[in-house]
């Protein structure tokens, strides 16, 4: 549970939780991070025959992406991007696709119904175009970045189940709603990894999991139960990177009280009859940490908090 000196810990020890021996980024398989700057990944998987970008991050970086992209193509000897693939539609994972597509054109842009249906919506590019440029504000304040919407779509939609074959390599699409209804969970096999989508969390310190259920609080226990019972031997978690094997259990059972303790925070707020402005207010003083600003943006961060209050209200 989170505590009042949560305000004393810097974004360092956010990503040190496991000591500075531990590479949160040294993966068990041949995939590589070619994220180029704060506030969301791009990870490069590399198979036999094909390579698959899961989610490329935000677009005041894009164009530096693309560039670590092609460099780390060219250092595996390929040329080609094969797949782009999509957690959910939120900026912070997929605001880089225009630049992904004007450097890649050959990708195929792959994600789930939903997603595909979100992205068609003027009103959900506009968000886009705004929290894009706010990251951009924050970041990069020097920055002349555009900020572009033209080609976000999916080319091809994936289905809860369905395999992308890489070679000898395969990566299966899981189904995991509860931070989005589009959120999508990949394991890359023969190599037992599974790319966690935020309906089940995002690791904060060692002793605190983030809860980010902006649809539907039954809906991302019912993901955390699938991708737990997927039994992984590796995790990758959003805005993270790799747990140590050792962590496995203890992350799920820690995302699991965090949910309760979120549900109870809630229902208290509720208890006291608080509106629902108050009930935010309350929850940016309880959770917020201003050292993950560099993870969201407290524009985000507000918006999402008001989404996880209405989220826990329906559940109770």
């Amino acid at each position: 549970m989170m505590t009042d000196d949560k305000h004393t810990i810097s974004y360092d020890e956010v990503f040190n939780v496991f000591g500075e021996d531990f590479d949160r980024f040294k993966f068990p398989a041949p995939v590589h991070r070619v994220t180029a700057d704060y506030g969301g990944e791009a990870l490069l998987v590399v198979g036999s025959e094909r390579t698959a970008l899961i989610d490329c991050g935000m677009a005041y970086c894009g164009e530096r992406m693309t560039e670590n992209l092609a460099k780390r193509l060219a250092d595996e000897g390929r040329d080609t991007l094969d797949y782009a693939i999509l957690s959910h539609s939120h900026y912070d994972h997929m605001g880089a696709l225009p630049y992904v597509r004007k450097r890649f054109p050959e990708a195929t842009v792959l994600g789930s119904r939903h997603c595909s249906d979100i992205l068609s919506r003027p009103n959900a590019r506009r968000l886009i175009k705004e929290l894009g440029t706010a990251a951009r504000d924050l970041y990069a304040p020097e920055s002349a970045a555009e900020i572009p919407t033209d080609g976000l779509s999916v080319d091809a939609v994936l289905a809860d189940g369905e395999e992308i074959s890489l070679g000898r390599e395969k990566l299966i699409a899981l189904e995991t709603k509860g931070h989005t209804d589009c959120s999508m969970s990949f394991a890359l096999e023969p190599y037992s990894l599974l790319f966690t989508s935020e309906s089940t969390g995002m690791l904060e310190t060692a002793e605190y999991v983030h809860t980010p259920i902006l649809k539907d609080y039954a809906d991302s226990m019912r993901s955390l139960e699938k991708c737990r019972g997927y039994g992984a031997k590796y995790l990758c978690l959003p805005h993270f990177g790799m747990l140590p094997e050792y962590f496995n259990d203890r992350y799920w059972q820690m995302f699991e009280a965090a949910c309760r303790e979120k549900l109870e925070f809630v229902a208290g707020m509720r208890a006291r009859d608080l509106d629902e402005d108050t009930m935010v207010d309350e929850y940016i003083k309880k959770y917020w940490n201003p050292a993950l600003e560099q993870i969201q943006p407290m524009e985000a961060y507000v918006i999402n908090a008001r989404a996880i209050i209405r989220a826990m209200m329906k559940a109770l």
